[in-house]
């Protein structure tokens, strides 16, 4: 391990340790601590392709599918996820695949017994069962030499690994409630995109527009403390914070939207349907929420509709704050996590700051179009 890793990983308590082969039997997982794994297959001499898995156990199982009819994404489907994931980028030439160890062993177990080329390193972490074990998890990644991270989850998912750090590429992989920033998409071609982007390949495209973005990110500050959304921030009246029922619509005040696509779940099709904004689009939108506006009937959660009055909507730019004034909750991408009390302001910035996103489509297209798939081990150039 890298010394500036090692000292990384002192400071935020994370295990080490490498496991025996006596206590792995035929696992060909191994607890990062050294890269000296005999039993894997990478050439001596091919230069390290490092690929970090980040799976959130929690994602997809939350309360809102007693109160919706979202997804109930069970632990073997997201298995089923990650080997396809580790699959293609096995496939595309990633010598090294990354993967934290959690409670109900997701990752560790999905790839335990796949034949792949790549190395499988599992880190330990000092668990608390929060979004913070995402964070840690990611932070550990990045000493380990991770640039390309595959985050399977949600909105809030994807909201705690861009809250720790945005010096990373993401894909992220649709598997929670609210679900505007990840995608659905096959997560075989994600792992071989994202295998070649870790070998650094998507680096000689010169597509235009380019085939990595970075993300939009909206930056609140209360005056308890800082905290990012990657879709929308919502004031809500009379709710308390924690709170993870559906959004009551008779509760909703405003809107901050870093996407408004009208074919999207939750807030983001509210000002969609008035004024569409995309990930593509350098400006937000500003959405005023009154009962007495136009109605429109919005799939709040999925196969969940209410009607919701919207008096106004406005373009937010770039590096203008916007001040809202207590009382009541702000969500970020679904998460009530932070009270105004009246006469308090939160203040928020839209930035295009976050990690940069693939455009998985796209990038298929180039490799195709560049030979890259005409051979798992095509030279870089």
């Amino acid at each position: 391990m890298p010394k500036n890793g090692a000292r990384h990983a002192d400071r935020l308590g994370i295990k080490v340790s490498l496991e025996s082969a006596a206590t792995a039997g035929t696992d060909r997982n191994h607890t990062v601590g050294s890269e000296d794994f005999m039993d894997n297959h990478p050439p001596s001499n091919q230069p390290s392709a490092k690929l970090a898995i980040s799976v959130n156990p929690m994602a997809g199982r939350d309360v809102r599918r007693l109160a919706a009819r979202a997804t109930n994404m069970t632990h073997e489907a997201k298995r089923d996820l990650v080997a396809r994931i580790a699959a293609g980028a096995d496939a595309a030439g990633v010598t090294d695949i990354y993967v934290a160890r959690e409670p109900f062993q997701i990752a560790s177990l999905a790839l335990q017994h796949m034949p792949l080329t790549a190395r499988v390193h599992i880190i330990d972490i000092p668990l608390t069962n929060t979004a913070r074990d995402t964070e840690v998890a990611l932070h550990q990644f990045r000493a380990l030499g991770c640039e390309t991270v595959v985050s399977l989850g949600g909105d809030g998912t994807n909201r705690a690994l861009v809250r720790a750090r945005q010096d990373y590429d993401l894909l992220p992989i649709s598997t929670g409630t609210n679900n505007v920033f990840p995608e659905l998409v096959e997560p075989t071609i994600v792992g071989i995109v994202a295998g070649f982007n870790a070998r650094g390949v998507l680096a000689h495209s010169s597509a235009t527009p380019p085939l990595k973005r970075r993300a939009k990110v909206l930056h609140l500050e209360t005056p308890f403390g800082r905290d990012i959304a990657l879709i929308d921030a919502v004031q809500i009246r009379d709710d308390h914070v924690g709170n993870l029922l559906p959004f009551d619509e008779a509760r909703l005040q405003r809107l901050a939207l870093t996407r408004a696509e009208p074919d999207a779940i939750g807030m983001s099709p509210i000002g969609g349907y008035f004024d569409p904004v995309y990930a593509g689009d350098d400006v937000g939108l500003l959405v005023d929420i009154d009962s007495r506006g136009q109605l429109v009937n919005t799939p709040l959660s999925p196969g969940l509709f209410k009607p919701v009055g919207v008096a106004g909507t406005e373009r937010m730019a770039f590096e203008k704050p916007v001040t809202w004034v207590g009382p009541g909750v702000i969500a970020l991408d679904g998460d009530r996590d932070h009270q105004l009390k009246a006469g308090e302001t939160a203040r928020l910035t839209l930035r295009r700051d976050g990690p940069y996103l693939i455009d998985i489509d796209r990038a298929m297209r180039w490799l195709a179009a560049a030979g890259m798939m005409n051979t798992v081990n095509a030279e870089i150039g």
